[in-house]
């Protein structure tokens, strides 16, 4: 899908890299990552830990050679309330890049936006020089803390979003100006331009082309190839709907958060507490299935 579509960057997932993993085309990869973690030694949980963070990395550096930008790379959801913990790891997995030859430049790395999460992307950034891409993002408030945190990138779920809507409120469809995931980002772009914040806004989990093409102008967006398949039958052309200058006049306060404020405003929203719970622990869910199957390996 990345040699047909030639996308500038790529991302992964606990998720996908499980799917990946049980292909037969990237069994190699799988026996790499094991061949990796028994060489390092130590008990059974370090063994697979290690795996783990090596078929990350051999799953990022493979994609690396095939398009011209970033690849992202998660650090285990289960970490999501561990600011330490994450930095730990998060700096376990550029040194295993590096190890392969690719440099931080290249690499982003993957935090869920909790407050642990925003604090570990800060300190990330400022003292170690790197690049953050926070996910499972879904409230103001984790949009905001993101922005004065100072990390390189988010990926405001726009699809999550509207799923919560549909599944808890009466309107089953939404026009795509209209849709709650949409309206949430347009918020965020609007608001990141007009303070004039350097964080990139990636939007992230489509459910049509819709939603896409209705954040037209967005800094940078992650599209499945079967969404990209789509749009690449359609010969329309495209205005952006987001615009610095639009932003710029927009009606939006700037506010401050601290770890107080922040958990406050969050909690106010039922839909991000909701999703981002729930999507901690679909990855970690995923996380526990992937070492599950490279024990089986480790200990064969």
């Amino acid at each position: 899908a990345i040699d047909e579509y030639k996308p500038l960057d790529a991302t992964t997932n606990p998720s996908l890299i499980l799917a990946a993993a049980q292909m037969p085309a990237y069994q190699e990869l799988v026996d790499d990552a094991v061949a990796y973690g028994k060489k390092l030694g130590g008990s059974e949980e370090e063994q697979i830990k290690n795996a783990c963070d090596k078929l990350f990395v051999l799953f990022g550096a493979e994609i690396l050679k095939r398009i011209p930008g970033r690849v992202s790379t998660e650090v285990d959801a289960r970490l999501s309330f561990d600011k330490e913990g994450m930095i730990q790891r998060a700096r376990r997995l550029i040194d295993l890049y590096k190890e392969a030859g690719i440099g931080k430049d290249r690499i982003l790395i993957k935090l869920s936006s909790t407050w642990e999460g925003i604090q570990a992307g800060k300190v990330l950034e400022a003292e170690y020089g790197i690049h953050c891409n926070m996910t499972l993002l879904f409230s103001f408030a984790q949009a905001v803390a993101c922005a004065e945190a100072g990390v390189t990138l988010i990926s405001p779920f726009v699809g999550r979003i509207l799923d919560w809507y549909v599944a808890n409120g009466d309107k089953k469809t939404y026009e795509p100006s209209e849709d709650p995931g949409v309206k949430s980002v347009t918020k965020i772009y609007n608001y990141y331009k007009k303070f004039g914040y350097k964080t990139i806004v990636m939007g992230a989990s489509f459910r049509n082309t819709g939603e896409i093409k209705a954040l037209t102008g967005c800094d940078y967006l992650t599209i499945s190839p079967k969404l990209l398949a789509e749009l690449s039958k359609e010969y329309v052309k495209l205005t952006p709907t987001l615009s610095v200058k639009e932003a710029q006049a927009c009606e939006l306060e700037k506010i401050h958060l601290d770890e107080k404020a922040f958990r406050w405003h969050h909690n106010e929203d039922q839909m991000a507490v909701e999703k981002l719970s729930d999507g901690i622990r679909k990855f970690a869910a995923d996380a526990i299935k992937l070492e599950r199957m490279l024990k089986v390996d480790v200990i064969s």
